[in-house]
C-alpha cells in the first residue's frame, strides 16, 4: 500500500506541477468568463441606429401609424402615393426601405413586398411579418364583430405552480431547474470520464513507449502501478474540480466589480420591471431550495468516482497494450466510449421521463449509471433502485479493475505487437 501511495503522489504531483495544469485550471475558466461576458454585452447592446420605413396601405389595414416596441424601427404612412410612383424616391426621401401592401381580401393576403436597396436582415423581416400579421388578425376580427381589445382580454396565459410536499412544507419547485441540473451535472459526469480516463490511458502510454514502465515494475507490483496512476489522476481531476468551482463563485461575483456597465446595459435592454427580475430570481433560489441539494451532491460525488474509477481502469488496460500507434488506440477505444456515449443519449431521455423503463436501465447497468441517475437525481427515485444502482457500479469497479489488471499486468512489458480483445481476454481469464 506504501507503494501505491507513492504511484500516487508521483502522479498528482508531477501533473499539478506542470505549467499546462495551471494554464487550463487557473486561465481558461477566466477566459471563458470573460468570453461570456463579451457575448452576453454584445448581444444586450442593441444597435445604435434605429430603421426608417415607408408603408403605403393600400389594403387599409393599419388605421394609424403602427410603432416598434424596441423603438428601432420607425414607421411612416405614405398617402396619395402608388408603388411604382414613391419606389424611386423613397431613399431620397430619407427612407431606408419602402413597404407595399396592396389590395386584397383579408382572408387571403398576398404579394405583400418590401422595397430596399440591400437585403432586409432576418430580424426586422420578422418584425415586419409580425406587425401586419397582428394588424391583419384585428381586421378580421372587426369583421366578425369583435373587438380586437377585448379579445385580448379573454385570451388567456396560464403557468402552474409546482409544489414539492416535505415534512418541513410545502416548497415551490420548477422544472426548468430540475432540468438544468440534472442535465449538468450528467454533462459533467460525461465530460470528466473522457477527459481523465484518456489522460489515465496516455500517462500508460507514455510511460510504456520511453520505457519507464519496466523500471518501474521491478519495484513495484503492476496492479499498484495501475492504481497508483488511476487514483494520482483522479485526484489531479478532483482538484481542477474543485478549482473551477472557487473561480467561477469569485468571478460570478466579482463581476458587477469587474464589468460596472454591464447590469447598466442589461436593465436598459430589457423591458423586463426591477420587481419582475426580482421575483423570477427569487423563484430560481426557491426551486434551488426545493430540490435536495445534499442528496444530489452526495451522489454526484460518488458517481463521478465510481464512474472514473471503472472507466480508468478500461482505459489503462488499453494503454498499456499499445505502444506509441495512436490508430491502435483509437480501435480498441472506441468499444470502450461507446457505454458513455449510451449513457448520456439515455440522460436526454431520463430527465423527461425518469421513471420509464430505459431510464431505470440505464440507472441500474454500472456503465451508464454514472450518467443516467443524474438524470434522475431530481426526481423521487426509489431507495431500492438506488441501492442497487450504487452496488452494481461498486461491484462492477471490482471485478472490471480485477479483470484489466491482469491485462495490464501482461501488456506493459509487451512490445512489437498488435493484441487483439481476443487476445486480451485470454490474458484476463488465464489462471496466473
Amino acid at each position: 500500500m506504501n507503494k501505491t501511495g507513492l504511484v500516487i503522489s508521483r502522479e498528482y504531483f508531477s501533473r499539478v506541477k506542470k505549467k499546462s495544469f495551471l494554464i487550463t485550471t487557473i486561465v481558461v475558466p477566466l477566459v471563458i468568463v470573460a468570453f461570456y461576458a463579451a457575448i452576453i454585452a454584445i448581444s444586450i447592446s442593441g444597435s445604435n441606429s434605429s430603421k426608417s420605413f415607408a408603408i403605403i396601405d393600400d389594403a387599409g389595414i393599419f388605421a394609424t401609424t403602427p410603432e416598434s416596441k424596441s423603438g428601432e424601427l420607425k414607421f411612416t404612412l405614405i398617402k396619395n402615393e402608388t408603388e411604382s410612383s414613391f419606389v424611386k424616391k423613397y431613399k431620397d426621401a430619407g427612407y431606408d426601405a419602402l413597404v407595399y401592401i396592396p389590395q386584397m381580401h383579408i382572408d387571403t393576403p398576398k404579394n405583400m413586398v418590401i422595397h430596399s436597396p440591400s437585403t432586409v436582415s432576418l430580424s426586422t423581416s420578422s418584425r415586419l411579418e409580425s406587425m401586419i400579421n397582428a394588424a391583419i388578425e384585428d381586421k378580421r376580427l372587426l369583421a366578425y364583430g369583435i373587438d380586437p381589445l377585448k379579445y385580448k382580454q379573454i385570451q388567456s396565459n396560464v403557468s402552474l405552480t409546482n409544489k414539492i410536499d416535505t415534512e418541513e412544507g410545502s416548497k415551490d419547485s420548477s422544472a426548468g431547474v430540475a432540468f438544468a441540473v440534472s442535465f449538468v451535472c450528467g454533462l459533467l459526469i460525461y465530460m470528466m470520464m473522457l477527459i481523465y480516463g484518456t489522460m489515465v490511458m496516455r500517462g500508460v502510454m507514455e510511460e510504456k513507449t520511453n520505457r519507464i514502465a519496466e523500471v518501474i515494475v521491478s519495484s513495484v507490483k503492476p496492479f499498484q502501478l495501475m492504481m497508483g496512476k488511476i487514483i494520482g489522476i483522479g485526484l489531479v481531476g478532483l482538484t481542477q474540480f474543485a478549482v473551477w468551482i472557487i473561480i467561477f463563485l469569485l468571478m460570478q461575483l466579482a463581476i458587477p466589480f469587474i464589468f460596472p456597465d454591464l447590469l447598466t446595459q442589461m436593465n436598459a435592454a430589457t423591458s423586463i420591471d426591477e420587481s419582475s427580475k426580482t421575483a423570477a430570481i427569487a423563484g430560481i433560489m426557491q426551486s434551488l431550495s426545493a430540490l435536495p441539494l445534499f442528496k444530489i451532491f452526495g451522489l454526484f460525488i460518488f458517481y463521478f468516482i465510481g464512474g472514473y474509477l471503472t472507466y480508468a481502469s478500461l482505459f489503462a488496460a488499453i494503454g498499456s497494450v499499445v505502444s506509441d500507434d495512436q490508430n491502435d488506440a483509437q480501435q480498441l477505444i472506441f468499444p470502450v466510449m461507446m457505454p458513455i456515449i449510451l449513457g448520456f443519449v439515455i440522460l436526454t431521455r431520463a430527465i423527461n421521463d425518469p421513471n420509464s423503463s430505459l431510464a431505470v436501465f440505464g440507472s441500474l447497468f454500472p456503465l451508464t449509471s454514472p450518467i443516467v441517475m443524474m438524470g434522475r437525481v431530481t426526481f423521487d427515485i426509489p431507495v431500492w433502485e438506488l441501492l442497487a444502482s450504487m452496488a452494481l457500479l461498486v461491484g462492477c469497479f471490482f471485478f472490471l479493475t480485477w479483470l484489466t489488471a491482469k491485462i495490464y499486468r501482461t501488456g506493459i512489458l509487451m512490445y512489437g505487437k498488435k493484441p487483439s480483445w481476443k487476445e486480451m481476454l485470454k490474458w484476463a481469464f488465464r489462471k496466473a
